[in-house]
């Protein structure tokens, strides 16, 4: 006997619409949307890392379409937050824009709401004593803002440099930014640094643009001071020349033939000497109005001087006689300028020096020598050497400096730390020629030795035995004692320049004395200075003539 089928199953029409309700049924359970005629699109960004470009034209939107197209029902949440308010609507489209926001990840959260539907419908489950149905996440995007450009912090060059000679430009920006100029470009590592490697330095001022990993653009300038060429050592051991000898073979070549054989290794070259010369075409305003005056002395290209002895290797150490200067007292006594001069109570020229004291308290004549120091630093010399930054000897009760605020030693400081503000682009060494006195007795010529010494390079005391008198370090007679004179006078300038910037790189005295042969004097101070540590030194000759063989080579 065949089983008789359920009921249901004996009408195949019946069948299919039950099957076909079961199933709308089960799809409005899962489809937010079912029982509506409409259909929702959401269009966004076509990249999840948003630029400050992106973030500003960027938008966010869910709109609806069909016979029963409405956004009623929909919300919108930022990391929670409900922003729908936030959105403009237009017809049947919702757009949020994240213009505005801060750096960092966020996710946009579209919801379907019941609350909209219970008002339609008429039914609200909560007040029904049921629970309100919670919002349904329709749609989510997940981005990031990133609109804040990368910062570029340049640490190299930090002074001149060669123009024309290969350049690296180092520093720090955001990892994995990409720092480019003029076709060359470098990524910056995990930790944000770069090095940016250019075939040929230019000149002037160059721009390195920053872009980051969002696309994100900055830039930086960076001012290059170059020189047309630069000569370092680790130490120095140089001759003075005077701008007169320096075009003369006779004094020159010396000099350059003790370099070859190792004797020495720089030149010291007059850039403006004892009688305000100054010895080269220099440029500056006030230089070329004194002009005329600079009678004495001789003039040679810089330029050319500069390239010539850099061609050896060799460093040019440049000296600039700074307030002794008859040739600027003169002409300013003469032009209705007398507080250029230093003076006597009475209102005189100070008889000294020819009456060529100038007046270090003076801006103008401050900024004169700073002048001539810069213009030489940027034709290539290697070394500002500065002599007479002091005051003149004598009573301090008999000089008067118009003009002065402060002490005598707190202007000289201060003319050290203006004249290393504006060399230090230009990458030169700065020293300054110093009293031997000074180091124990600053007050007799107004030089603080460590004070001058946190804005110099190297402080270069004059310990000429015959600069000492009698008695100094208990030694009865200096000019017969060299060695003891100068390896005394090297411990105080060794104590006093302790722990600041400034080394000590002695003159030495290449002259003779009645009381030994002008060899025995001059070993006697340079192994002085050996003994004291100290493998530098300047010779010192008025006239530039040198014992060539009383100089040994060093190892």
């Amino acid at each position: 006997m065949l089983a008789t089928a359920p009921r249901h199953l004996r009408h195949p029409v019946l069948f299919v619409v039950l099957i076909a309700v079961a199933l709308l049924l089960a799809a409005c359970d899962s489809d937010p949307d079912a029982g509506v005629d409409r259909n929702l699109d959401y269009d966004g960004p076509d990249t999840e890392l948003l630029n400050a470009e992106a973030v500003q034209e960027a938008g966010f939107t869910v709109s609806a379409s069909g016979e029963d197209a409405h956004l009623d029902d929909i919300a919108l949440r930022l990391d929670g937050d409900d922003v729908t308010e936030d959105a403009d609507v237009s017809g049947t489209a919702l757009t949020w824009e994240p213009a505005g926001l801060d750096d960092g990840r966020y996710t946009l959260t579209v919801l379907r709401t019941f609350e909209a539907d219970a008002e339609r419908d008429g039914t609200n489950d909560a007040a029904e004593g049921g629970e309100a149905r919670e919002p349904e996440v329709l749609h989510e995007w997940a981005f990031e803002v990133k609109a804040t450009p990368p910062e570029i912090d340049i640490a190299a060059p930090d002074s001149a440099v060669v123009a024309g000679e290969p350049l690296t430009v180092a520093g720090t920006t955001e990892p994995g930014a990409t720092v480019a100029f003029d076709g060359a470009s470098t990524t910056a590592g995990e930790d944000g640094a770069f090095e940016l490697e250019l075939e040929a330095a230019p000149e002037g001022t160059i721009t390195l643009v920053a872009t980051d990993v969002a696309g994100n653009v900055s830039d930086d300038d960076l001012h290059l001071v170059t020189v047309p060429s630069r000569v370092t050592l680790d130490e120095y051991r140089a001759a003075h020349l005077t701008g007169c000898a320096w075009g003369f073979p006779g004094l020159r070549d010396p000099v350059l033939e003790m370099i070859e054989e190792g004797r020495l290794n720089a030149v010291q070259l007059d850039l403006k000497d004892e009688d305000g010369m100054v010895n080269y075409d220099s440029q500056v305003e006030l230089a070329q109005e004194l002009r005329p005056e600079m009678t004495a002395g001789c003039t040679f290209n810089l330029e050319e001087a500069v390239a010539f002895l850099h061609e050896r290797g060799i460093p040019v150490i440049g000296r600039i006689v700074a307030f002794r200067d008859p040739t600027l007292v003169g002409w300013a006594w003469d032009n209705d300028r007398r507080d250029y001069a230093v003076q006597t109570p009475g209102g005189e020229r100070l008889p000294i020096y020819g009456g060529g004291m100038a007046n270090f308290a003076h801006p103008d004549v401050a900024d004169y020598n700073i002048a001539i120091a810069e213009e030489a630093a940027a034709a290539g010399v290697d070394h500002i050497l500065w002599d007479y930054i002091r005051r003149p000897e004598g009573d301090i009760d008999a000089i008067v400096f118009p003009g002065l605020e402060g002490t005598v030693e707190e202007a000289i400081v201060d003319f050290t730390r203006r004249a290393d503000e504006v060399l230090a682009p230009y990458g030169v060494v700065h020293g300054a020629s110093v009293y031997g006195i000074a180091a124990t007795r600053p007050l007799e010529i107004g030089q603080d030795i460590p004070a001058m010494s946190d804005h110099l390079d190297y402080v270069a005391p004059m310990v000429y035995p015959d600069h000492w008198g009698p008695g100094e370090f208990d030694i009865d007679n200096p000019n017969a004692a060299p060695y003891e004179i100068v390896y005394e006078s090297m411990k105080t300038f060794e104590d006093a320049t302790e722990g600041r910037r400034a080394r000590t790189i002695p003159w030495l005295g290449d002259f003779g004395s009645r009381d030994m042969d002008a060899h025995q004097y001059i070993r006697a101070q340079i192994e002085a200075t050996l003994d004291s540590d100290v493998r530098e030194f300047l010779l010192w000759n008025a006239g530039a003539r040198y014992n060539t063989d009383a100089v040994e080579p060093l190892e």
